[in-house]
């Protein structure tokens, strides 16, 4: 089955008859379509893609299995005709399509349809990876090992948290990355107490804990992988904070496989950190999905109630975070199998001193 008859076959679970696609990372999961302006609308036998005079000829190359045309200046108003005889439910994706959009939607489109809210079924097929996605992210995971690598080689002391994220983005450039796949995070001593800490303009010091949080996107997809590192010889309380988190780290990471919850898995690594008093001081999810956006369905977290299946790429990053003091996180990217998982984060774990 195409990608668009496995959204097709979910169609009962919203009671619709089409649906209705916008959000550009769902249009270039079904379609190829790697532009910023188009639109889809599938069905039982209905493929259609719309997008403007920018983009028709670079769709008549990337879309494939659909009517591609060419919509009017005043883009919704595509949406005006086109569509199958009868009354019909027409699903939309009530996560991403604004109050404005919802209105402008229910002007252009015949009252014989209904629209109906349907957000969420392009995301559960997203979650299960093919075979050629998880090359794809075990590609740019493996960038991402070779950025450690060169960051750890270039040094760290005395370098500002800023000049480091901004030349270690650059040379995954230079490697073949079209983008970070996020901001990246380079924060020391108490900035690493921040699980988003922003890159300062402040020389790194000796003798503390430094995390690093980078990602690539590669031919569309994306890594992501956290390291924390010592800068010289550490307090006491640093090094055991470091240990902690890796031992709830690959703990949690021996426990991924398909059936356990989101939530399950998340307990594992929770109750370590908890016992070792430090609960209040992991406040965030222990892992998200990755695939054409680095946070995406499944969730590892006391919220995720949906069970793990095979071809999920999921992270495991378990963090503790001490207001004035500094902190660590260490996250793999992992990809679910039926009896655990083959880990895609390549650069080493253990405790390592980066002058």
């Amino acid at each position: 089955m195409t990608r668009a008859e496995r959204v097709v076959a979910r169609f009962p679970e919203k009671e619709i008859d089409l649906l209705l696609v916008t959000d550009l990372t769902n249009v270039r999961y079904l379609t190829g379509f790697t532009g910023t302006n188009a639109m889809a609308v599938i069905g039982p036998d209905l493929r259609r893609f719309v997008t403007d005079f920018r983009y028709v000829e670079q769709a008549g190359h990337e879309v494939d299995g659909f009517e591609v045309e060419r919509g009017p200046q005043d883009f919704m108003t595509a949406l005006a005709e086109g569509w199958p005889p009868g009354e019909l439910r027409l699903g939309f994706d009530d996560g991403h399509v604004t109050v404005r959009a919802h209105r402008r939607l229910r002007e252009v489109v015949p009252e014989r349809i209904e629209l109906v809210p349907a957000g969420g079924l392009v995301e559960a097929e997203r979650a299960v990876k093919e075979p050629g996605e998880i090359e794809r992210i075990r590609a740019a995971a493996a960038l991402a090992d070779d950025i450690y690598a060169w960051v750890e080689d270039q040094g760290l002391v005395g370098r500002t948290e800023r000049e480091v994220a901004l030349a270690l983005e650059h040379e995954m450039r230079l490697r073949g990355a079209e983008d970070p796949s996020f901001p990246s995070i380079v924060a020391a001593a108490e900035n690493g107490a921040l699980p988003h800490a922003t890159p300062r303009d402040v020389p790194i010091p000796a003798g503390t804990l430094v995390t690093l949080d980078l990602g690539c996107r590669l031919d569309g997809y994306c890594s992501d992988c956290t390291r924390t590192w010592a800068t010289g010889e550490l307090p006491d309380a640093l090094a055991e904070i470091h240990a902690l988190v890796l031992r709830a780290q690959e703990t949690a990471l021996a426990a991924v496989r398909a059936g356990p919850t989101g939530e399950e898995i998340d307990a594992v690594a929770r109750e370590i950190i908890a016992a070792a008093g430090h609960g209040d001081h992991f406040g965030h999810g222990l892992g998200h999905g990755v695939g054409l956006e680095v946070h995406e369905a499944p969730r590892l977290s006391p919220t995720g109630t949906d069970a793990l299946v095979a071809g999920n790429v999921v992270t495991v990053e378990p963090g503790v975070y001490v207001p004035g003091l500094s902190g660590a996180r260490i996250e793999d990217l992992v990809v679910v199998t039926e009896d655990g998982c083959d880990v895609l984060s390549g650069a080493p774990k253990a405790l390592r001193t980066v002058g």
